[in-house]
């Protein structure tokens, strides 16, 4: 007990420092965070910026309530889609014009797999994460049954050997960069490359890493991504995703699902599809306004933010969890699964211990809110935009007590179908 509380001890002070020393603490004041709650949850569901509430009153009272139908036009609905993906392009390193907004991370996801393996017609294979989301994996299951083509699951470690003797006939790699489990980070440079060296395509699914760290997408060469705007974005529960797909393959670029906001003249309301030029082509139904407008909102939390200096403050905070979990949770028997090397850490860290799922509902029930993955995961989701070093310090001290008391029920009641 001695050595726990010095331990503490020296971990507060190092806490205090680092948060006095922050530059992006002001940043904090941009979300209505709930009092007395350290949030850890953030890489499944940003929290609320505070920019929303006033957008919203005024897309429902106003543009929608005054305006009526005719806010398509007076408050620019109808580029929404356009004006945000434009607005993400900036948080991933893409230039204007290449990033559309609208629709659910799935469906994005299977417009950029189909469209990928169209312009690649002549190669049968599609390469996939197997520790990818199940929604990558089972929408690259269904693409390769449409098109005929065959998966192939390849750690993003094993690639290269892979590519060696397969890539010849690999249509388009996808990837995360970012595991969702463990949060190591992969290298989005070499990998794309070494698609490319491979004359496939590059298709990257964004969704733990926009908003948490640079991606450079146009310098890194990647040919699609996709990602969604809830996470790291905070554009609230099930906002729009995104889709970018660069430039050189806007000529060439069929979707799947030719909708007609996509159409070069969707109001002429024409008996066959043209597409629309550039990256309007990958628009598909009406825009959800109220959704995607929110999610505008949202993004003006990261305003005069520079990613170089969120990557840094995720790294000192993941950094700090670390050396606390080190310190008050090991020697409980919780184990780190997320890679010490910074290199390797994208903004999460994940311990590992057989009770997670009972401990990880003790911690809200102590004002900590983290999650778990089955079996035995606990994740802790940390975005520099909001989180603090004392943040962590708490969670990770709360962690340890409930766990020396013995808190928590090793098995509970599951308070509903989300975990």
């Amino acid at each position: 007990m001695t050595t726990a509380l010095s331990a503490a001890a020296a971990l507060r002070e190092q806490a205090a420092r680092l948060d006095a020393d922050d530059p992006l603490a002001p940043v904090r004041e941009r979300f209505l965070l709930p009092p007395d709650v350290v949030y850890l949850d953030g890489n499944s569901l940003g929290p609320l910026p505070a920019a929303v509430p006033a957008a919203l009153d005024d897309v429902v009272r106003r543009q929608w309530g005054t305006g009526l139908i005719g806010s398509w036009n007076a408050a620019g609905w109808w580029q929404a889609p356009l004006r945000v993906g434009d607005a993400i392009g900036t948080l991933i390193g893409a230039a204007p014009g290449q990033t559309v907004a609208g629709d659910s991370t799935s469906v994005q996801l299977f417009t950029a797999l189909d469209a990928a393996a169209a312009l690649r017609p002549d190669r049968p294979l599609l390469v996939t994460d197997p520790g990818h989301f199940p929604t990558d994996r089972y929408l690259a299951d269904a693409v390769a049954r449409r098109r005929g083509l065959q998966v192939r699951h390849v750690p993003p470690l094993d690639l290269p050997h892979f590519l060696a003797t397969e890539g010849p006939r690999v249509a388009v790699v996808s990837y995360s960069p970012v595991d969702f489990r463990t949060g190591e980070l992969y290298d989005m440079r070499a990998l794309t490359r070494a698609a490319h060296d491979a004359g496939a395509l590059a298709l990257w699914d964004l969704c733990h890493a926009a908003g948490a760290l640079p991606l450079e997408v146009d310098a890194l060469g990647v040919d699609l991504a996709v990602g969604c705007g809830y996470k790291f974005l905070s554009g609230g529960p099930g906002a729009p995703a995104f889709l970018y797909v660069a430039q050189r393959h806007h000529a060439a670029l069929e979707t799947p699902l030719p909708g007609w906001t996509g159409h070069a003249d969707p109001f002429a309301l024409a008996r066959d599809y043209t597409p629309a030029p550039g990256i309007a082509r990958a628009r598909i139904g009406t825009p959800p306004i109220l959704s995607l407008l929110a999610l505008e909102a949202a993004l003006t939390a990261f305003d005069g933010v520079d990613l170089h200096q969120v990557r840094a403050k995720s790294l000192s905070l993941t950094g700090f969890l670390l050396r606390c979990a080190d310190a008050l949770l090991a020697p409980l028997g919780f184990t780190s699964v997320t890679p010490s090397d910074p290199g390797r850490r994208g903004s999460q860290v994940t311990l590992r211990h057989p009770h997670a799922h009972g401990l990880a509902v003790a911690l809200a029930g102590r004002g900590v809110v983290a999650d778990m993955r089955a079996p035995d995961l606990l994740r802790f989701g940390v975005n520099a935009l909001f989180t603090s070093h004392g943040d962590l310090l708490t969670a990770v001290s709360r962690l340890h007590d409930l766990t020396v008391e013995a808190a928590y029920d090793p098995a509970p009641l599951t308070g509903g179908p989300v975990t």
